[in-house]
């Protein structure tokens, strides 16, 4: 698992933050034996991994002139949309120009954003937003316009909600709907993407997978977009569904795409926190609407670490709630929403009312206990400006991709709009490269066998279990070098006895592709000795301009 840097730097265009390349060893190009003559196999001019906004936007944009199948491993409602409270960000109001918006990302982006990236999804929201709500979508109104409100990390009022804090739901069930209803739409629910397939020319030729009635499928496809979502499940603490296992980047990285900002992971600030249950996401849409946080001894800490005290970047917030956690010596702080109208509480953020409600709590009278959980992939498969990867047929979209927008830590609500615009990009560009008949294709044979291994096996859901605790420790919000080199020896160990063995179920194949995944963070994490955006060493705490204000791309090995 040795790396090898590429010492030469690719520079783009002016504004544009140069890319070091890193090789990076991983064994194995598929978790599974291939015999495409004996498989399964099913064909499409486009299939799409994954049923969040980012994939179901592509699939809807893609069948408009093609064949396509959108395939998800649990159900089209198990997804990080369905669960985002927050909102969705976007220039609406009269008072707020697309130069702010892009401003302000750029600001919390420290450098790493790339302008012109930026600037295309900040200008292309509106008109998706208005078709959203053509669409259906119940945004939440003020005299008949879409109420905006202020955010964290925003200069103006921007942020649109549906059903107060069930916009992502809401926009997802608009999306499902228009699925749905679309002839030219497959849905498989229940399949499980195992590998991207490819060709001797490194072409994507579509992907392998499972699902519980037919087993292996191939699913041969002219185009393959990449929308499986989020890492959050490499992390003990998180606010990520069950379904978030580092799929799509991993299967990416076996597949030789380049992986991009892998270091960059956003932990959100406010999370319930109850021992023994779920961390479920406190939206910091509370924050910017007066709730402020205390310590476990009533002290309103945050304008110690920030000017803009409950205000500031998700980042700095997290860091500094981390800091009080071990200055009071307490598990977490809390959040103080007891001046807040309980009637108008109750209305604007209905999920949080009936989950604290749950756990008795009275938040016009009592506190809500909260701690930071690993939130956003911020990096992921580098992609360019039309949703392009490395590899020729294959994009990529919404948490999964990395597509310069971010830079080195998301502006909050930036996610949503990311998601529909290049969503839309994706499903364009699959329109427009791809023939008519391109179903009827002819396709190569695939055959890969892996070597049997005599390794004694390791439980892979007790690897796994111990895998976030590790990473949650010593790859989380705040990191050392001794810590992130233990957490890569650690892993390579686990490496070496379960990504030699061949499962044959969900269970195995995401414990391998967590055990990649972190693999690849962590050592990203220790080549970026600097502090920047959601990344910060506590050995070098200070951002390093000439030496790292650039882009990390990691790349397999052949």
């Amino acid at each position: 698992m040795e790396s090898k840097k590429i010492m030469s730097k690719r520079n783009t265009t002016e504004g544009t933050p140069a890319s070091e390349r890193v090789r990076f060893g991983e064994p194995r190009r598929y978790l599974v034996d291939i015999d495409s003559i004996s498989t399964n196999q099913l064909f499409a001019d486009c299939v799409v991994v994954g049923a969040g906004l980012a994939g179901l936007r592509a699939a809807l944009e893609a069948a408009d002139q093609r064949h396509v199948i959108v395939v998800c491993k649990g159900t089209l409602e198990d997804s990080n949309t369905w669960k985002a409270q927050g909102g969705i960000a976007s220039v609406l109001n009269a008072d707020d120009t697309f130069e702010a918006h892009v401003a302000d990302t750029l600001k919390t982006g420290c450098g790493l954003c790339d302008e012109r990236i930026v600037r295309q999804v900040v200008e292309q929201g509106p008109e998706l937003i208005k078709q959203l709500r053509q669409w259906g979508t119940p945004f939440d109104l003020v005299d008949g316009r879409i109420d905006a409100t202020l955010e964290g990390g925003h200069s103006h009022a921007r942020v649109i909600h549906a059903h107060g804090d069930e916009t992502g739901r809401a926009i997802a069930e608009t999306l499902i709907a228009q699925v749905k209803n679309a002839p030219n739409i497959r849905v498989l629910e229940g399949f499980f993407t195992i590998d991207l397939l490819t060709d001797e020319d490194n072409r994507c030729l579509g992907i392998i997978g499972q699902d519980a009635q037919h087993g292996l499928q191939i699913l041969w496809a002219a185009k393959t977009i990449l929308a499986s979502g989020g890492v959050g499940q490499l992390y003990r603490e998180t606010t990520n569904p069950p379904v978030a296992t580092a799929d799509g980047v991993a299967m990416a990285y076996r597949a030789g795409a380049v992986l991009r900002d892998m270091e960059m992971v956003q932990f959100h600030p406010t999370t319930l926190y109850i021992a023994g249950a779920s961390r479920a996401l406190i939206t910091e849409t509370l924050r910017g609407e007066g709730a402020f946080l205390l310590d476990t001894a009533g002290h309103r800490f945050m304008g110690e670490y920030d000017e803009a005290g409950e205000l500031a970047p998700r980042d700095v917030v997290s860091r500094a709630i981390l800091a009080q956690m071990r200055k009071t010596e307490s598990t977490h702080v809390f959040l103080d929403v007891r001046h807040l109208d309980k009637g108008y509480f109750a209305k604007r953020f209905p999920l949080i009312s009936d989950l604290c409600e749950s756990f008795d709590i009275d938040v016009s009278h009592d506190l809500i206990p909260v701690r930071p959980s690993a939130h956003y992939m911020v990096g992921g498969v580098a992609t360019d400006a039309g949703a392009r990867t490395s590899i020729e047929n294959l994009y990529a979209c919404g948490e999964v991709a990395s597509t310069g927008l971010h830079g080195a830590n998301r502006l909050g609500s930036n996610s949503l709009l990311e998601g529909l615009v290049f969503g839309t990009i994706a499903g364009r560009a699959v329109v427009e490269t791809t023939t008519a008949d391109a179903a009827s294709m002819k396709h190569p044979l695939i055959k890969y066998q892996i070597p049997h291994s005599d390794r004694s096996r390791l439980d892979a859901a007790d690897v796994r279990n111990s895998l976030r605790a590790l990473m949650w420790r010593n790859v989380g919000i705040t990191r050392k070098a001794q810590p992130l080199a233990e957490a890569q020896e650690i892993i390579r160990f686990w490496h070496r006895y379960v990504m030699d063995k061949i499962f044959d179920s969900p269970v195995g194949w995401e414990c391998q592709n967590m055990l990649t995944a972190s693999l690849v963070i962590a050592h990203a994490a220790e080549l970026r000795k600097e502090s920047r955006g959601v990344h910060y060493r506590m050995d070098f705490p200070d951002a390093d301009e000439v030496h790292f204000k650039n882009h990390i791309e990691m790349v397999k090995s052949n």
